[in-house]
């Protein structure tokens, strides 16, 4: 049976997505010779270098310094296993210089805004954070980091040997466990900052970028039979208890 046609996103979603994908594949225009998974590749396994360098340079060597080097920086390296071991084709959409310094500045860029907070005196003289948020915050990130790798590592090797729906393991009650998962791993590093601006630039990511993405996977994913049962069995991003 020929799957049915998609049914399409939400227009205000659909509107965003075609303009994020402008914005971080075409701006500026010119040709398309940088690949959008080296940019991200270069912020990921950036990121520990990055935090290094900040603590030297502000001479801040605080366990909350230290927790969140740990942290964001094995996150990224992390990152960088995945993409040598299940990479997401997805990523390797050629983009432009504009594109590419776009993607940096809107997006990857502001990631490396909450270890600045964090780590410089801009926040400071405050109280060192408590025993129980750092105890809260990595749990929360190794718990994310699980997530989302091996909701990744389940959906790249079964759409390796099968096309369709895939409607167990991590997705059997959520549709988006990698994002999730990711959403843990950044909520742990803006409990750590413990300031609104940290948790502004994760809502402007999650709303601007993810909310849209997932939206558009849902309406290329309503062609496979048995999509009506799977949404109504599951949630976006969070986990649905009680199932139809």
């Amino acid at each position: 049976m020929d799957p049915k046609p998609s049914s399409s996103p939400p227009n205000a979603a659909a509107r965003l997505s075609r303009l994020t994908r402008y914005l971080s594949e075409d701006f500026l225009g010119g040709p398309r010779i940088l690949r959008l998974s080296s940019v991200i590749n270069f912020q990921k396994g950036g990121t520990l270098l990055f935090i290094a360098l900040l603590m030297l340079l502000y001479r801040n060597t605080s366990t909350e310094a230290w927790v969140y080097l740990a942290l964001h920086g094995s996150y990224g390296l992390c990152w960088l296993l995945k993409h040598a071991a299940f990479r997401d084709s997805r990523w390797d959409a050629k983009v432009t210089f504009g594109g590419a310094l776009l993607s940096f500045a809107l997006v990857l860029g502001l990631y490396w805004v909450l270890p600045f907070l964090l780590i410089s005196p801009v926040l400071q003289p405050r109280p060192p954070a408590p025993d129980w948020l750092l105890a809260v915050a990595i749990s929360v990130h190794t718990l994310g980091v699980v997530l989302m790798m091996t909701a990744d590592a389940q959906r790249h090797f079964t759409l390796r040997w099968r096309r369709g729906l895939i409607t167990d393991g991590l997705y059997r009650r959520v549709r988006r466990p990698n994002y999730l998962g990711e959403m843990m791993v950044y909520g742990s590093y803006a409990l750590l900052v413990r300031h609104w601006l940290g948790w502004a630039i994760l809502v402007w990511v999650w709303l601007a970028v993810f909310l849209p993405n997932m939206l558009e996977t849902d309406a290329s994913l309503s062609r496979h039979e048995g999509w009506e049962r799977y949404k109504g069995d599951t949630g976006l991003v969070w986990p649905r208890i009680r199932r139809s």
